[in-house]
């Protein structure tokens, strides 16, 4: 039997799967050239998974092309835009509507009601001569063209109050930006919002009681600790549109709502444990074993700086400085990858192994701009930590020691050393709440950090050396 069905493909020993090209005009917003699901090992089982993956590629495909369109206005969005075209005519909204005995001689209110009957000649093609006495034929104009009269005549039905979804596309375009990841994070947590309160609501009409109500909805099969994070980004976006659409007098019904009292909360430090030495022996070995080289170069830059997973996978060529008197990799911001925050940008030196996995990369890389290609993309650092995760876990079974247990095992490290908190803090970019943490210069805490990370690993050593000793 041949299979004839659209988007399907034969991989040899590999079986079948699904396989389809993303159009150019949504591959920034889905992140990839092809859309590729494993469908099975027989043409039996790619025939009866393939509606599921279809249509499910479907719906991917149609959320990614309205995201592309760009949103419909809101009614706030909408006189907005009137009040910018009003602008452009040169009319202003800092002004009041004349009394009755002076419209007939106000230049401008004249110039205005001028302006409106210029729009209407674009629904009404006899507007000219049409009498007094004559009808006006019924028309229904654009929204844009509806807002633009409205601001004209100043809006006498009262400027509209902004709504959730203009607070949510507010902070998507000044505060997130084109950072796709935050994007998708803020789709995923506004859903949420709109399912619990089942419309779009003016902001000045959410209570205490409709908070708790999402609070409750998104617990609904999730941690309260993700739950916390959730509520994080609404109180954030509700303060940014109390502040920024001037709404003096209006509470953010979502603050200090907990997904759970902090004396049931699972304490942050049970949440991931540090590797134990002997765990990281293990992982280093598979993953030596196993996996590829860039991935073997991340793991080891891991290890060697305590750095989080994205500002290593992130890292470009350009960033890795082998040639200075100390080597090192400076974590910064740039365009294909963001830090956590500003005191996250620092320079981290490289010694031991993770010096040998810098320059093993920086060779591998050849002409490429980003140091780890198949990862220095949005969503790379996911793919990495799935990556490493499999290597993780094959080796140990605890699901709170993860990749990111490096860097606990790093903290301990530099605890264990001796290295006092200020310096453990210019290692691993942490703010340690001081005004003083923004004085002295890069190369002072180039050293700092060497002399640091150099006694963490003299330390490792010889805890390494003591249990074997101890276990024979």
């Amino acid at each position: 039997m041949k299979i004839d069905v659209k988007h399907i493909q034969k991989r040899g020993k590999a079986g079948w799967r699904y396989r389809r090209k993303v159009p150019e005009e949504i591959r920034g917003i889905l992140g990839k050239r092809e859309h590729l699901v494993p469908l099975g090992s027989t043409e039996q089982d790619a025939l009866k998974r393939y509606p599921r993956v279809h249509a499910q590629a479907e719906k991917l495909f149609s959320e990614a092309i309205k995201r592309a369109q760009g949103p419909v206005p809101t009614e706030w969005g909408y006189f907005r835009e009137g009040v910018v075209a009003a602008r452009k005519l040169g009319f202003r909204q800092d002004r009041d509507i004349p009394g009755a005995h002076r419209m007939q001689d106000d230049e401008e209110w004249s110039a205005r009601l001028k302006a409106i009957e210029k729009l209407a000649q674009k629904y009404i093609p006899n507007y000219e001569s049409l009498g007094d006495d004559d009808d006006l034929p019924q028309f229904v104009p654009t929204e844009g063209d509806t807002a633009l009269a409205r601001a004209l005549v100043l809006n006498p039905d009262g400027t509209p109050t902004p709504t959730l979804e203009d607070a949510r596309r507010l902070y998507l375009k000044e505060r997130v930006g084109n950072d796709a990841t935050k994007q998708m994070e803020l789709d995923r947590i506004f859903k949420l919002v709109n399912e619990a309160l089942g419309k779009d609501r003016k902001l000045t009409s959410i209570r205490r009681d409709d908070a708790k109500d999402v609070r409750d909805h998104m617990l609904d099969g999730r941690k309260a600790s993700s739950v916390d994070r959730y509520l994080n980004v609404v109180r954030a976006v509700i303060n940014h549109a109390i502040r920024e659409f001037d709404l003096a007098g209006v509470i953010n019904p979502f603050m200090n709502l907990e997904a759970a009292p902090k004396d049931r909360a699972e304490p942050d430090r049970d949440k991931r444990r540090p590797f134990t030495l002997n765990e990281v022996t293990a992982i280093t070995a598979r993953i030596a074993s196993y996996a590829k080289g860039d991935l073997r170069h991340i793991w080891l830059l891991l290890n060697g700086t305590g750095c989080r997973l994205a500002e290593v996978s992130g890292l470009r060529v350009a960033d890795v400085h082998l040639q200075h008197a100390i080597p090192h990799v400076t974590v910064e911001w740039h365009d294909d990858r963001r830090i956590k925050n500003k005191v996250s940008r620092r320079n981290v030196p490289l010694i031991g192994d993770a010096l040998k996995a810098a320059k093993e990369a920086i060779e591998a890389a050849g002409n490429a701009t980003m140091l780890f290609p198949a990862y220095g993309r949005p969503r790379g650092p996911a793919s990495a930590s799935a990556a490493l995760g499999k290597h993780v876990r094959a080796c140990v079974a605890d699901p709170k020691a993860t990749t990111h247990s490096l860097r606990h095992l790093m903290k301990d490290r530099l605890r264990l050393a001796g290295v006092t908190k200020s310096d453990q803090d210019i290692v691993l970019g942490h703010s340690s709440g001081s005004v003083g943490e923004d004085y002295g210069g890069d190369e002072a805490r180039l050293e700092v950090a060497r002399r640091a990370l150099e006694k963490a690993n003299a330390g490792a050593i010889v805890t390494s050396v003591s249990q074997r000793i101890v276990t024979g």
